[in-house]
């Protein structure tokens, strides 16, 4: 039986009673490199149509960074993303290899260029934490939760060390764990499910915080006690947070803890 320090923990934490880990979403949750990645898309996918619709006559409209990265790259893997995006254009290219250079007509050659552009922006910008969640991060561990990252970027180690929190979690499930243990991309519960094992803790009383919409997916799909849905947008978004599995919405992960602060 959950014990009544628990049960107050979680409580003064916004979450399910009995919660005792917390699986974060990086770019857009914890830090403010979604943008980043947003602008990095728009380069890349930009560059690759301009190229493409010279070659082949058509006129395809440039990519858009709030609608077409919610809908087709956000949360996802860097190459399932760009399947996505293409596939919603009637474009097909071939998939490549690894070894593909930036510039390359195929998928991964397409992934080598958004990684150039997205090193080259957070160079530039650098990793901007949200306060607010850095706050709550340390609220959970003062609470007795475990932490964990889950990302399907293959720069959060770096990005973590950049921002100065990596002390701050416990595991990270990242792209590359994605890639070598050949787990599915959100929106499939896999990554969350491989965070939470990690954490040694069952879904039921594991908590998600994601941005996007394949996140929210992917918690409700994996049976998670509570899916926060982080609205950095406005507009629908919260709607549509809602509506893909959120539990419960916010601007901000400070907004769990106002009535405690």
């Amino acid at each position: 039986m959950e014990d009544e320090g628990s049960a107050a923990a979680a409580a003064k934490l916004g979450l399910a009673p009995g919660t005792r880990g917390c699986l974060f979403d990086l770019d857009g949750v914890l830090t403010q490199t979604a943008k980043i990645h947003a602008k990095a898309w728009k380069k890349t996918f930009d560059t690759f149509l301009h190229a493409y619709d010279r070659r082949t006559g058509r006129q395809d409209a440039p990519f858009d960074e709030k609608a077409d990265y919610e809908d087709y790259v956000d949360g996802k893997t860097r190459e399932d993303g760009i399947r996505s995006f293409l596939a919603a254009r009637g474009i097909q290219v071939p998939e490549g290899g690894p070894e593909d250079a930036p510039g390359t007509e195929s998928v991964h050659g397409i992934g080598a260029a958004k990684q150039w552009a997205f090193v080259s922006l957070l160079e530039q910008h650098g990793p901007q934490v949200y306060e607010g969640s850095i706050r709550y991060v340390k609220a959970a561990r003062e609470a007795g939760l475990g932490c964990a990252v889950v990302t399907s970027s293959t720069n959060c180690a770096d990005i973590l060390r950049a921002a100065g929190i990596t002390d701050l979690f416990d595991a990270t499930v990242d792209g590359h764990d994605v890639s070598a243990q050949k787990l599915r991309g959100k929106p499939a519960p896999d990554s969350y499910l491989a965070g939470a094992k990690a954490l040694g803790v069952d879904p039921a009383y594991a908590a998600v915080f994601e941005d996007a919409l394949s996140g929210v997916e992917a918690g409700r799909a994996g049976g998670f006690g509570t899916v926060v849905g982080v609205d950095r947008i406005g507009g629908d978004h919260a709607a549509h947070l809602s509506q893909h599995g959120a539990t419960v919405v916010v601007k901000d992960l400070s907004d769990l803890l106002g009535a405690n602060r």
